[in-house]
């Protein structure tokens, strides 16, 4: 087929895509979907979902090893069937697909066409080329496009690293076994989550890490998970460097050479994990054929409404070079479509954003960090509550971590909330309602909040700006 006309293309299927088809069908407006690879994209089928399981499975693990924190109970775990967990995280995949993606176009309507798309025409005209699988071109003409093509693992220039060999966020969830030692290339979340993955798994882990922790969190975030990395075993090396990659042909494992405080160490394990990072898809769209500008990581140039530098074509999600986070692609694929087919003139706003690592305890944060404030020039105060401060962390026998909060010196606006706690990542959720509602620290502190949950840290975070939080009772 040929000539094939609809209101709106989107090349892609993950959240942002299918964000976006929801919201156009409800306009009344006629879909293609375009998908050269499994539907879904890559939170449901190589990234959150996945993780999020085996990371749950892990956890599991882990607390009936350290259940000697509990007094009166026994428990101990044994060693992994990983085949076994593997199957059933892709069970819970392959369910999720269906439900949420492969069952969501059927309901919705819009039409769905498996093949590479790339862009021809001209910059006025712009068209789609797919190539089916069998090799058979057909041509897609819409009054709008919207590319939402996500990103990949970016996997950084050392010498030797494809030749030694390497497993990605990707292919590290399709093991079928613990390796005995693994090397960690990264420090970001995706490093973090997986690093403490297998190593609850079983397997003796080495972080490599090129400045700290969680780089683009607080500074005590940081020191936090790498206490609570150290008291599992997990060796993070900071500063580091790596030079060239080499595989030890007598023993069959990795060596890896990294500058390391100036001086050169050596690094040697069964796998090599690279997580340094995402890169944007948009090698084969052929995005210069209709004038679409894409800066220096091959990420796709939008302005604050999401529109490229072709009127026609639109983007969403972490193609764009933004956060890349699956909440974030899904608000950018329906404001994208306001924008293209609505007088909407909607812009993304990331200044309560949410953001979550899924470590144990995790990260959980939202708002400016007390540095962002210094450098945009706000006059700031900041509290930092250990959780030992924290009722509920202490009846979970578990007060690794903290809440910190960043206000407004002169208002006592809170601009910032950071924890490292269990459950985070619902402090960093009620974080983005206090800072959506403009609160001060002064009406946090005198809200109500329920006795014995981790939220309730926060009300004591604010507290301690104009209290000793030493000398409070419960719930005073």
């Amino acid at each position: 087929m040929s000539g094939e006309q609809f209101d709106l293309a989107i090349v892609g299927s993950g959240g942002g895509a299918f964000a976006a088809a929801i919201r156009a069908t409800g306009l009344g407006k006629r879909v293609v979907m375009i998908e050269r690879g499994t539907i879904g994209g890559t939170c449901v089928n190589t990234g959150c979902v996945p993780s999020k399981a085996l990371l749950a499975a892990a956890e599991a693990r882990h607390v009936a090893s350290d259940s000697a924190r509990f007094p009166g109970v026994a428990a101990s775990a044994g060693p992994v069937d990983m085949p076994a967990l593997i199957k059933g995280k892709d069970a819970l995949v392959e369910s999720m697909r269906a439900e949420k993606y492969v069952d969501q176009a059927a309901i919705h309507g819009w039409d769905m066409v498996e093949g590479e798309a790339s862009f021809t025409g001209t910059p006025d005209a712009p068209l789609l080329q797919v190539a089916s699988p069998g090799g058979a071109l057909r041509t897609i003409e819409a009054e709008q496009y919207l590319v939402a093509t996500g990103s990949a693992p970016h996997v950084p220039h050392v010498p030797g690293l494809v030749e030694a060999g390497y497993l990605t966020s990707t292919t590290a969830m399709e093991l079928d076994e613990v390796p005995e030692t693994l090397l960690v290339l990264g420090g970001g979340y995706v490093a973090l989550e997986l690093a403490q993955l297998f190593s609850r798994l079983g397997s003796r882990v080495t972080m490599l890490v090129r400045s700290r922790l969680a780089s683009h969190e607080e500074p005590e975030a940081s020191e936090a998970l790498a206490g609570v990395f150290a008291d599992e075993g997990i060796r993070v090396v900071q500063q580091a460097a790596v030079n060239a990659v080499a595989r030890d042909e007598d023993s069959g494992e990795i060596v890896v050479s990294a500058t390391v405080d100036g001086g050169q160490e050596t690094f040697q394990s069964a796998k090599l994990l690279v997580a340094t990072g995402r890169r944007p898809v948009t090698a084969e769209l052929n995005l210069n054929q209709v004038g679409v500008e894409t800066g220096t990581s091959g990420e796709i140039v939008v302005d604050s409404r999401l529109a490229t530098s072709n009127p026609r074509v639109w983007a969403a999600g972490d193609v764009t070079g933004q956060w890349d986070f699956v909440y974030v692609a899904a608000a950018h694929g329906a404001l994208a479509v306001e924008n293209a087919f609505t007088d909407t003139v909607a812009v993304v706003d990331y200044r309560n954003l949410p953001r979550v690592t899924f470590t144990s305890p995790a990260i959980g944060a939202v708002g400016m960090t007390e540095q962002e404030a210094v450098s945009a020039g706000i006059s700031s105060v900041s509290q930092v509550l250990p959780l030992e401060f924290v009722p509920r962390a202490q009846a979970n026998r578990d007060t690794r971590g903290f809440i910190k909060v960043v206000a407004d010196s002169d208002s006592g606006q809170i601009l910032g909330i950071s924890a490292v706690a269990k459950d985070a990542g619902e402090l960093a959720a009620a974080g983005v309602y206090i800072l959506e509602g403009a609160m001060t620290t002064a009406q946090v502190a005198a809200a109500w909040s329920p006795y014995l949950t981790m939220t309730e840290g926060i009300r004591i975070a604010c507290k301690a700006f104009t209290t000793d939080v030493t000398k409070l009772s419960c719930c005073a």
